[in-house]
């Protein structure tokens, strides 16, 4: 057990190569970039959730001087349709809306003031039809939003015939549904981004993206043009959290640029963000959970509906997550779990930080407190006494890599002052304490394409090069690579030149999701040093007339051992030496997966423990956090700092899932429209004392290297307060975000039973 801090991670606590730039606002995004010539666009978006289109005029707007281009369906050269794995959603539609952010047609003009009087005067004729708003209607509804029904996509496990006769002997039940909300990524920056139009024929697209080559092949698909004339220029990004994983304002840009030949560049504005962008999965879950006498749980029944709104995008894979994941790190000998991911004319879901782990996990750790309670035990001795142990089989049944991350998180959380020191009671206030743990896979899971890549070499101007396709999105990415490579090559970051974000610069690595990046990106330097290392040293000791073995990579160039190491050629002279066989190693390989057949089983966990105290205001029933306490086992630090920051990050929108973000709809339409009416946590939400602990070891014979830790952080946030919740008041939280009023009722009660 180690805490994340300065002191003991010393001259690895490395400020992030970016860092500066960002905070004093000299980075460029992508967003920022202006060409000459360059025209505004602007979508028109649906007036209604659900209706068809009858006729769609532009005549009057065309007419409107400073319009270069108006756009429909009928502009679309290529398939009309776009989304990383099922391409349902139109590029604009042509006879049919089914969500309020839905694009019809779009506008490129000289100014962002004559664009938006175009889009006044585009004419639709629409023809309003059943809105189908909730998961139950559509389920109960003859009115099919897609040619194959309503339902998306099911998911299910299950390991016995007999979980229901084995749950009625239960001395022991928890059954209860759970319900929570449409979080909204919120990132600084909204979708946007700039296409130009090349001399020579070709595309460049500077936008903010998780997955630049799959932008391109998508693009490719819609414009009816080879990929190779596309380029996508894709880093930095002011945030992500899955949000832009999915096309969003690239499809319009590239129509309008391609039609003027001017660069357009498009770029939504908050209210425009919260209705045409992706949310998180709203999800119901109805849990039924049973132990026996001796506190070991025996039976499991999980039945959960996702609302992923009007298109598919990811909705089956966080449906198979939410699947998996309905167990936890724990031992149920009968389990079975149903999930349904269903269509309707709500706000599109999609991908999120967590990927529908967050939700279970808060279903799930409730029932574990709620069945400790039943059983008068403590809630950690309840959940060690069901743990998983290190070579136990993973959620679904499927071969892991063996891993006892589990016992680790929750023999440190046990230590954690927030659960050992006495609460401090203050007048007004009522306190409580919590605990959850969780257990997380990452990469996209077994039958899925999950390819990475990596490229290293030595440029003509003495560089050493290192190249991903990963994008940098505020996760820290590239003071990563910096470290791993000074650690893997024992130069310094001056000597190094890192290349991402650039499909014409970069190998394919696969996409910036699912917490695979760091792990990915740390097995494609392991793959590449040797073959590097052993090329530049053989050089040098040719062009040095020195023993290879003498040899070694370090500062400016290449050294000689000896009483007093010497500097025998720099980098730079090493690359004029070698001239024209510069040396460059590329490495495909596959993100590992389970040996066993299970659709989006994983095969590498991560794990945390959450302790969390809270504080809660008598008169208003408001909930702060004050203190909380992290313990992560995800294998070696690869970067300390940037580890805290995704912990911390992450906890911090853990907090806004639970206790203030809902993306409010009614009848198909945001009651939320804005940053006004929908508040993320700030800094004085942020607990005062916030801790991190780690455990960086890895099982012997594991050689997959440290798990990326970008959602872990989130995970076990709920449960952990509202846990804490219950502790302070009695009340048993089962909807998100936490309901002030259920809380004051709660208060009301206990004073009630209290006289």
């Amino acid at each position: 057990m180690k805490e994340l801090n300065k002191n003991e991670y010393k001259s690895k606590w490395r400020i992030r190569p970016d860092g500066h730039d960002k905070v004093t606002g000299s980075l460029k995004y992508l967003t920022d970039y202006c060409f000459p010539n360059m025209l505004v666009g602007k979508v028109l978006r649906s007036s209604f959730p659900h209706a068809k289109i009858n006729s769609i005029n532009t005549t009057e707007a065309e007419q409107l001087e400073g319009v270069e281009a108006i756009i429909t369906y009928k502009d679309v050269p290529g398939m009309n349709r776009f989304g990383l794995i099922f391409p349902d959603q139109p590029v604009l539609c042509e006879d049919t809306v089914r969500y309020v952010g839905d694009a019809v047609a779009a506008v490129a003009a000289i100014s962002e003031e004559i664009a938006m009087k175009a889009l006044s005067l585009i004419f639709v004729e629409y023809e309003p039809l059943e809105v189908i708003d909730s998961p139950d209607k559509a389920l109960s509804s003859q009115m099919k939003l897609h040619p194959a029904g309503n339902v998306l996509h099911r998911a299910g496990y299950k390991n016995s015939e007999y979980v229901l006769d084995e749950l009625k002997k239960c001395p022991y039940i928890v059954e209860e549904t759970y319900e929570t909300p449409r979080q909204m990524h919120a990132y600084m920056e909204t979708e946007g981004g700039v296409v130009v139009p090349e001399n020579d024929g070709k595309l460049t697209v500077y936008a903010a993206t998780q997955h630049g080559f799959k932008d391109r092949m998508q693009l490719a698909r819609i414009l009816s043009i080879p990929e190779s004339n596309i380029r996508v220029i894709s880093s930095p990004i002011g945030g992500s959290f899955g949000g832009k994983d999915e096309l969003n304002i690239q499809p319009y840009a590239a129509l309008l640029a391609i039609k003027t030949k001017k660069p357009v560049k498009l770029h939504n504005k908050r209210t425009e963000s919260v209705r045409a962008g992706i949310k998180r999965h709203p999800m119901k879950m109805t849990m039924t959970t049973g132990a026996n006498e001796e506190g070991k749980l025996v039976g499991h029944i999980v039945r959960i509906v996702a609302d992923t709104g009007a298109y598919a995008t990811l909705g089956p894979a966080v449906l198979d997550f939410a699947v998996e994941h309905s167990t936890g790190p724990y031992i149920i000998p009968y389990v079975d779990i149903e999930g349904v991911s269903v269509f309707t004319n709500n706000g599109v879901s999609g991908e999120y930080r967590g990927f529908g782990g967050n939700q279970v996990t808060f279903a799930l750790e409730s029932q574990m407190d709620r069945l400790a309670e039943l059983l008068q035990i403590n809630p950690l001795v309840f959940r060690e006494q069901n743990l998983r142990k290190a070579d136990d089989p993973g959620p679904l049944g499927q071969r892991i890599v063996k891993n006892d991350g589990a016992r680790s998180v929750l023999t440190m959380i046990k230590k954690s002052p927030i659960l050992t020191q006495p609460l401090k009671t203050e007048p007004l206030n009522v306190k409580g304490r919590g605990v959850a743990i969780t257990m997380h896979g990452g990469g996209l899971g077994f039958g899925r394409p999950d390819p990475s890549g990596a490229r290293l070499s030595l440029t003509k101007d003495g560089e050493i090069e290192i190249a991903f396709g990963f994008e940098e999105f505020g996760q820290g990415l590239l003071g990563s690579i910096e470290i791993m490579m000074m650690e893997a090559l024992g130069c310094r970051k001056e000597d190094l030149k890192i290349v991402i974000g650039d499909t014409d610069l970069v190998p394919s690595s696969g996409s910036s999701t699912a917490s695979r990046s760091t792990n990915m990106i740390w097995n494609g330097i392991q793959k590449l040093k040797e073959p590097f290392l052993n090329k530049i040293l053989d050089e040098a000791a040719s062009y040095t007339d020195t023993t290879r073995d003498l040899l070694y990579l370090g500062g400016k160039g290449i050294w000689r051992k000896g009483k007093i190491d010497q500097l025998i050629i720099s980098y730079y002279d090493l690359a004029n030496y070698l001239s024209d066989k510069l040396p460059i190693f590329h490495t495909q390989f596959h993100f590992p997966t389970t040996p066993d057949a299970v659709i989006g089983g994983h095969y590498l966990y991560s794990f945390a423990a959450v302790a969390a105290e809270v504080e809660i205001d008598q008169l208003t029933g408001r909930v702060k956090v004050t203190k909380m306490d992290h313990c992560v086992a995800a294998g070696p630090v690869v970067n300390p700092l940037g580890y805290l920051g995704q912990i911390e990050g992450g906890a911090v929108m853990g907090l806004g899932f639970t206790i203030n973000e809902d993306s409010v709809m009614e009848n198909g339409r945001y009651h939320t429209q804005n940053l006004d009416s929908y508040l993320i946590p700030t800094i004085k939400d942020i607990p005062k004392e916030m801790k991190v602990f780690v455990d960086e070891s890895l099982m012997e014979g594991d050689v997959f290297g440290p798990r990326g830790v970008g959602e872990i952080g989130t995970v076990a946030i709920a449960p952990a307060v509202t846990a804490a919740i219950h502790d302070a008041c009695g009340l048993w939280v089962k909807n998100l975000p936490v309901s002030s009023e259920e809380v004051l009722d709660a208060l009301t009660i206990n004073a009630f039973v209290e006289k």
